[in-house]
């Protein structure tokens, strides 16, 4: 099997059984943002203890790579720092805007959305859910400090 079908194939998985996708009661941060260009909406909630993410679930409606990359983005930074988590985003904003290589070994299933790079248009979709994390880690960050 091709690379590019092995990653279509992580995308489609990700996108069929969703890891996480639920609510998320008493999450202490919570975040929405929407693609209106494509229609795309986004929820992440997480469980923050000793700066960490606890637990962490999304919601949210959209085309195959938003909701597949939103579930990535669960499992890829669930029981992170809120460093590591909001590094990591960072990180992959950087791999999608092609100035980041793709490491398999920082990014895992993630590396599978780099073929969307080819479709710029499609860009916007594979970061939305980590433009939420980011904005929903700086708000947590924010009110730690208050």
């Amino acid at each position: 099997m091709a690379l590019d079908e092995l990653y279509k194939e992580v995308i489609l998985d990700h996108y069929k059984t969703p890891r996480n996708k639920r609510g998320l009661p008493g999450a202490e941060v919570s975040c929405k943002k929407n693609n209106p260009l494509c229609g795309d909406e986004i929820t992440i909630r997480a469980h923050l203890s000793d700066g960490r993410v606890q637990e962490i679930a999304f919601e949210g409606q959209g085309c195959s790579i938003s909701q597949a990359s939103a579930s990535m983005l669960t499992e890829a930074v669930d029981g992170k720092s809120v460093t590591e988590a909001a590094a990591l985003a960072e990180k992959f904003r950087g791999m999608m805007e092609g100035k980041v290589e793709p490491e398999e070994d920082v990014f895992g299933d993630l590396v599978a959305l780099r073929g969307v790079v080819k479709y710029p248009v499609r860009i916007k979709c594979a970061v939305l859910a980590w433009d939420v994390l980011q904005e929903a880690l700086a708000g947590a960050t924010t009110s730690a400090r208050h």
